[in-house]
């Protein structure tokens, strides 16, 4: 349980750390797409402190998808960053990121091993592929697959709800249920990732369609590698992304009981998050599960507009908590 206490957690004087967060925050505002809108609407402190954390997973994610590079040579890549990490939490190092974020780490109370888990989730998609399940085309790397929905599960713990438990440190809670809920409410925002990327993931040679859900619909990972190519979906295989969806739409009111179990000046942050995400889910699906046709997104026009009735609300939660 962890309740921000923010007299405590305003950052000293130091430049070496000011330059630090600056430069996990450019990351963010260059790279987070949606969760940086939700990072505007909280105090500057917390604010840093998401900063530095998805800079963190950030390096994490360019080092396992760089394909300019073997996996193996990934893998080594992911290993020695991750070693520097560790060295750094009892070397200082000169790595704004490792710095910020251990700055972040000792005012916030995250412990490394949420952050290793998170490695963990990451370095799955460096996993050595079985050959077996290479059919479409002998001279490529063996898909990633995961056999049953449960082992999907697994999968988004440790690469989104891991970060969810991260993130409810950073905001504040007391009720020991903000745990559970952030879990589920990780595992709403994977799969909607899940579904939005499917066409980019299957050209990776991932698919993170659970294979009882595909096998369901008499789906396989050829044809799916067909649709990625051009082919036009079926209502077969719409009815399957469309089971999927339904999952992550049941996770979605863990997010909304979560809200206010959160700190006051977090809620708004949270409420920005989760509305984007499940906006995005339901543009999915209102655009008929098109996900391999084009990349669906939320318009930048909603996500103002979304973040302006945060903004708003933030506001208020700061008046009425004075």
């Amino acid at each position: 349980m962890i309740e921000a206490q923010n007299e405590n957690l305003i950052r000293t004087n130091d430049p070496s750390t000011d330059e630090a967060y600056r430069v996990c925050r450019e990351i963010a505002r260059r790279e987070a797409q949606n969760f940086y809108w939700a990072f505007r609407v909280l105090p500057r402190h917390k604010s840093d402190a998401m900063c530095a954390v998805y800079a963190f997973m950030r390096r994490a994610d360019d080092i396992s998808d760089d394909e300019s590079k073997s996996i193996e040579t990934r893998r080594a890549e992911m290993s020695a960053w991750l070693e520097s990490w560790r060295t750094s939490r009892v070397t200082p190092s000169s790595d704004p990121v490792f710095l910020a974020l251990g700055d972040t780490q000792r005012r916030f109370r995250i412990p490394d091993d949420l952050l290793e888990e998170l490695v963990a989730g990451t370095t799955m998609d460096l996993a050595p592929r079985p050959p077996e399940l290479n059919e479409q085309d002998p001279g490529s790397e063996a898909l990633q697959t995961f056999a049953t929905f449960e082992d999907l599960y697994k999968y988004c713990y440790l690469v989104a709800s891991v970060v969810g438990l991260v993130c409810i440190r950073i905001f504040g809670y007391t009720d020991p249920r903000a745990e559970q809920l952030a879990e589920e409410t990780g595992i709403a925002f994977q799969l909607t990732n899940i579904l939005r990327d499917v066409k980019e993931d299957v050209e990776r040679g991932r698919v993170y369609l659970p294979l009882d859900l595909m096998d369901e619909f008499g789906e396989t990972p050829e044809q799916l590698g067909q649709l990625a190519r051009g082919r036009t979906m079926t209502d077969r295989e719409r009815a399957m992304l469309a089971t999927l969806a339904i999952r992550a739409e049941k996770y979605y009111l863990a997010g909304k009981k979560l809200i206010p179990l959160l700190d006051r000046d977090s809620q708004a942050a949270m409420s920005v998050l989760i509305t984007i995400y499940h906006r995005l889910l339901a543009r999915i699906a209102d655009q008929k599960m098109e996900v391999f046709r084009e990349r669906v997104s939320v318009p930048t026009p909603e996500k103002l507009s979304i973040l302006a009735r945060g903004a708003a609300k933030a506001a208020w939660n700061r008046v009425v908590g004075n």
